[in-house]
């Protein structure tokens, strides 16, 4: 054959592998019981069908797997949705002292996000919503996971939260020739420069905005828990971000605080520690999601314990302690929607699931409720409610499996066997 017509042949060869469609990825999981959804029965058992990560079909009893399709066999164990929280700090862990943020450099918080990652996934979170990292660690974190660099659940982030000067989210306790230093661009003073603020957010890559709309326990500035932004303020934020086409989240605890954001507009108040029933029925008004975060007192109650706070975070978290739960109790008993959320990155990420007791123990939730507050009900509050949070065909494949029934005790979610998300199971 001459070089001429071996050029032919190679070209004429390469055209036909190029044209011709990739083999696509199977898995086929047989499962002893399934639980398609908050809503649904205890069933199995079943088969389900995964294809180039999502869910094809979903078969009950022991189907046969096509041929060229891997296999995995979960015995007894019940599978169900992979779990939501709409509330963590991925770049973050527990009991650092507040100076480390003018030492530790975003290099560092990207390990730990690297670290948090993996817990978070192997505990059954397959989506995050990350509130609150340095500058561009969260959105650096998110592309890893994205681009299959980094194991760690989908990931949702809104970058810094939006803070007033000398509050929850600003540096305090420097020096100012230290805190000049510091890039806080996440601070703003009236209408314009909070609006600024959020289309600055938007353009780094924010899926949501989170504003600190009153003070925060654990920072170091902020006296009180008291509002922080005015209502102008709350009102620019929220209607930039939603004519941005993004949701917006409020770190809120006092009463006052959580009316105002509700009343601007809102997608969810995050923590809700002193919400009164007249405000709780206002965010039912107005469609208002509560994200309670109960993990994230069992968090401080524990720092408190092995004295790990200043005397100004202590008094704070005395406050709390008294009304963990109060608030979410009212919540379910006035019909506002609940959605999981947990505040990791004050307790030890992987803890996650200890959430669901709490709000059922604490809340009154049943447990089908707690479970939707951490699938449907998040997947909706997260946009992604026809993608994620129920197992059905043309969902993605987030799939866990368990041992025992979690409709008939919350707990079994805390002890995940088997993870599955976009169709990759986990390490």
């Amino acid at each position: 054959m001459t070089i001429g017509k071996l050029l032919a042949h190679g070209c004429a060869a390469l055209s036909l592998a190029l044209a011709a469609p990739a083999l696509a990825d199977t898995t086929v999981i047989h499962a002893g019981h399934i639980v398609r959804d908050a809503g649904a029965s205890y069933d199995g058992p079943a088969t389900i069908t995964v294809t180039d990560g999502r869910i094809v079909s979903i078969a009950d009893g022991t189907q046969p797997a096509p041929a060229g399709a891997k296999t995995v066999d979960l015995g007894d164990k019940t599978v169900l949705p992979g779990l939501i929280d709409a509330h963590v700090h991925l770049t973050f862990d527990p009991g650092g002292d507040y100076w480390r943020e003018a030492v530790d450099p975003p290099e560092w918080d990207m390990i730990v996000g690297v670290k948090n990652a993996r817990a978070t996934l192997r505990a059954g979170f397959t989506t995050v919503r990350d509130v609150g990292s340095a500058k561009l660690t969260g959105f650096a974190l998110r592309r890893g996971i994205d681009e299959g660099l980094v194991e760690g659940p989908r990931m949702l982030a809104s970058g810094p939260a939006l803070s007033v000067i000398g509050g929850h989210g600003d540096s305090t306790g420097f020096r100012p020739e230290v805190r000049e230093v510091f890039d806080l661009t996440n601070l703003c003073t009236g209408a314009v420069q909070c609006a600024a603020r959020v289309r600055e957010a938007v353009a780094r890559g924010a899926d949501l905005i989170k504003f600190h709309a009153t003070g925060g326990v654990l920072s170091q500035g902020d006296k009180s828990l008291g509002q922080a932004f005015t209502d102008e303020e709350m009102k620019a934020i929220i209607d930039t971000a939603h004519s941005l086409g993004v949701k917006v989240a409020a770190h809120a605890h006092a009463d006052a605080g959580i009316l105002a954001a509700t009343r601007a507009g809102v997608d969810s108040i995050e923590h809700g520690t002193f919400a009164s029933e007249a405000t709780l029925r206002e965010m039912k008004k107005h469609g208002t999601v509560l994200v309670p975060t109960l993990m994230a007192y069992t968090g401080i109650r524990e720092g408190l314990a092995q004295d790990r706070y200043t005397p100004a975070v202590a008094e704070k978290v005395r406050m709390t302690l008294g009304v963990v739960g109060k608030a979410t109790r009212i919540a379910h008993d006035v019909g506002v929607t609940i959605v999981f959320g947990t505040d990791a990155g004050v307790y030890e990420h992987g803890r996650n699931a200890g959430e669901f007791a709490l709000m059922r123990d604490l809340g009154g939730l049943s447990n089908a409720e707690t479970l939707a507050t951490a699938t449907t009900g998040a997947a909706k509050l997260l946009g992604l409610d026809g993608e994620i949070g129920r197992l059905a065909p043309g969902y993605s494949a987030d799939i866990i499996a368990v041992d025992g029934n979690p409709l008939a005790d919350i707990r079994d979610l805390e002890h995940v066997d088997w993870v599955m998300v976009r169709g990759k199971v986990a390490d």
